[in-house]
């Protein structure tokens, strides 16, 4: 019975994370076509048309004695939004902590504070020149956005799989680094691994 109902409540989840992926991709679609202030217009107007026209309903249905008059979206209404003073600084410092750990690790990058670290952001910004010739940024967050409701399903169902891939990636690069760390230091033989260095050569 238990396993029935957490199959019911995991369908659920992901019924409503479909329908919300298929409102973010069709919003975003329709950005390639019309602009985004009449993007947002119209589906405001579709989401009032739709709000008031229940809530005429609910209060038709009350008149008639069908109803008992209660506000169909009263759980919306009451939802408590607000943020204390306490949280509201706690996540305003949080915000400025952020802010300034991105421009603080910017400075050191772009000013060449790591040379190795200077590099990988020129290596990494250089690939992103062909990326943005290729396509351009809405067509990039509809596909972080379709990834972002599909990648986490695809892991669950084939967790030990993709662990074993980004095992292997990871050691890839990590020979990458060393690599490219020794060649920044002025190259030289990688370190010997093997306890107390390099091991007499038998005759």
């Amino acid at each position: 019975m238990a396993s029935k109902v957490m199959d019911l409540i995991y369908w659920k989840d992901t019924e409503r994370s479909g329908m919300v992926l298929t409102a973010l991709v069709v919003g975003l679609l329709s950005l390639f076509q019309l602009s985004i202030i009449t993007v947002v217009s119209t589906v405001s107007v579709a989401v009032m048309c739709f709000t008031i026209s229940v809530r005429i309903y609910y209060q038709l249905l009350y008149i008639l004695s069908w109803g008992d008059g209660e506000h169909p979206f009263k759980s919306y209404l009451d939802m408590d939004i607000s943020f204390s003073g306490e949280q509201a600084d706690f996540y305003m410092q949080k915000a400025i902590f952020l802010a300034l750990s991105a421009v603080d690790s910017l400075r050191r990058l772009f000013f060449v504070e790591n040379l190795f670290e200077s590099l990988k952001l020129l290596f990494l910004m250089y690939l992103v020149t062909y990326l943005g010739a290729l396509c351009n940024g809405l067509t990039i967050l509809i596909i972080s956005v379709i990834a972002l409701f599909s990648l986490p399903l695809f892991y669950e169902r084939r967790q030990e799989q993709v662990d074993g891939f980004i095992g292997k990636i990871q050691a890839k690069i990590d020979n990458v680094k060393d690599f490219l760390r020794r060649l920044a230091q002025g190259g030289g033989p990688p370190p010997d691994t093997t306890p107390g260095g390099a091991k007499p050569k038998t005759q």
